[in-house]
């Protein structure tokens, strides 16, 4: 540029000839014409080139890539299909330049967004999945993700998969590390809240998302089908959430360890202040809250609700795996409640029997107290009772048993049932106290350990006071002789 501005001040302004600034530059004519006739170097222009070969068929590539946006894309035209079908059509060039044209015609044709503002008090929700080394075992887990668009705010945790309870629970969670509730919470389509798609905007919604709207009373805003940039925030947020928090792979016990960590990353995160934002995400955060919904009093119920009845083994399904209850409401109907932790399962608003959450198929929870009451009238299946299996109870429990059989045979081992049927109402550890004091006794039945199970009292022998019985004070008892009661026994002999 220095050598171009110099050349057009000697030339243009102190009058020098072209033919000496050649002279001195060894340039060309029409160079130093250039020179003079632009103030600055003209841009580069490359001289469009003519494709004899693929000129004529661009059109035809153009109809097939546009026809085949409207199929999935396992089933859309590649380059070397389409360069099959107009080398038929008489196409006498090469794949490269097939390939080359549709690589084009691909990229000036990729559709164009509008910039979205987004308002305080707005939300985006959606699941991503991760690999986590949980116990020692590699597996693959579903993390609920909420961002608030205006602050950038994030919340992420972890659960064994993606379904209704689990989308409930994210939502709780995420409200009360928000401090409070979007007015509104923009959505994809996925079976957790959308049951049926009528139109372009219009859904039926499902049961759990109903019930968790009704609480919470926010609006809700559903992408039409295929198009996630309607919600491109929290697409964003489960790819950095994915990069930032499970890179490397975290290694941990159990899912409450790796909420913890996640939500304590998600807090940190507050302290960053995003390019084109006036603040940090903490403090814009605060901005959000003043537009959110206060939050019920009373909490959310999170579980997915179903009914059934129990089986002829005391067993209740819910969700592909089995859980017992007390055979006396074998036959019964009932309501299984599916917790993110547990199992509930309710007979007439009455919890009648609660396990851990299987995340398994086909996996069975007994309770081997549940059917203690069954084997009291069944005692031969004692050693067979699949629920009794690996039961961890104390080896008092065992010396009981031999004791008891040994005296009693089998009247023994009906016995040694009703002693386990104490544990209906007791902790194994106190029974197991009881058992001890027994055993040391030598006195081994139901109702000596039941006994035992009553917490001892010191013992303190009655007194008779004169407080209140003024009328006795006077009353003085003289002392007894023992000679006339030695002479009642001599005169009877």
């Amino acid at each position: 540029m220095e050598r171009w501005c110099k050349i057009r001040q000697r030339v243009l302004r102190e009058g020098e000839s072209i033919r000496q600034i050649r002279r001195e530059t060894g340039l060309h004519f029409q160079t130093v014409k250039k020179i003079l006739t632009h103030s600055s170097p003209p841009a580069f222009r490359c001289p469009e080139r003519p494709k004899p070969k693929t000129g004529p068929y661009l059109e035809r590539i153009k109809g097939i890539l546009d026809a085949d946006k409207d199929l999935p894309r396992k089933q859309r035209h590649t380059a070397k299909r389409i360069f099959e079908v107009i080398r038929e059509e008489g196409y006498a060039g090469g794949y490269t330049q097939v390939k080359e044209a549709v690589r084009e015609l691909k990229r000036i044709s990729q559709e164009v967004f509008v910039p979205l503002v987004h308002r305080p008090g707005e939300a985006q929700a959606d699941f991503g999945q991760a690999l986590v080394k949980m116990d020692g075992v590699l597996r693959k887990v579903m993390f609920f993700a909420m961002a608030l668009p205006y602050s950038d705010a994030m919340f992420i945790a972890a659960y064994p998969r993606e379904c209704t309870e689990t989308f409930q629970d994210g939502h709780v969670r995420a409200f009360d590390f928000f401090k409070g509730v979007p007015r509104r919470i923009s959505y994809d389509n996925a079976r957790t809240c959308v049951s049926q798609i009528i139109g372009s905007r219009t859904r039926r919604l499902t049961d759990g998302f109903l019930q968790l709207q009704s609480h919470y009373l926010f609006e809700e805003h559903f992408c039409r089908v295929r198009r996630a940039n309607e919600k491109g925030v929290v697409e964003g947020v489960v790819k950095y959430a994915r990069l930032n928090y499970f890179v490397p792979v975290p290694a941990v016990k159990d899912f409450e360890e790796l909420n913890a960590h996640l939500e304590q990353r998600c807090r940190e995160d507050l302290g960053r202040k995003l390019r084109g934002k006036g603040a940090t995400k903490g403090r814009l955060l605060e901005e959000d809250r003043a537009a959110f919904l206060s939050a019920p009093a009373a909490a959310f119920d999170a579980c997915r609700g179903a009914s059934t009845t129990v089986d002829k083994l005391s067993l209740v399904r819910f969700d592909c795996n089995d859980y017992s209850v007390p055979v006396r409401f074998a036959h019964h109907t009932v309501v299984a409640k599916g917790y993110v932790d547990l199992v509930r399962i309710c007979r007439k608003d009455r919890v009648i029997a609660e396990h851990d959450r299987l995340w398994d198929k086909e996996a069975i929870a007994f309770e081997p107290v549940h059917y203690l009451e069954l084997l009291e009238r069944k005692p031969g299946a004692l050693d067979h009772a699949r629920p009794l299996c690996d039961w961890p109870l104390p080896e008092c429990f065992a010396l009981l048993r031999s004791r008891l059989e040994q005296e009693g045979r089998a009247q023994g081992t009906r016995e040694f049932i009703r002693v386990l049927r104490l544990l209906e109402r007791h902790a194994v550890d106190k029974v197991a106290r009881a058992i001890g004091k027994a055993l040391r006794l030598r006195r081994c039945n139901r109702d000596v350990v039941a006994q035992y199970l009553y917490p001892d009292e010191p013992f303190s022998p009655p007194t008779f006071r004169l407080d209140g019985r003024e009328h006795l004070q006077g009353v003085c008892v003289g002392a007894v002789d023992l000679a006339s009661y030695q002479g009642l026994l001599g005169g009877r002999s």
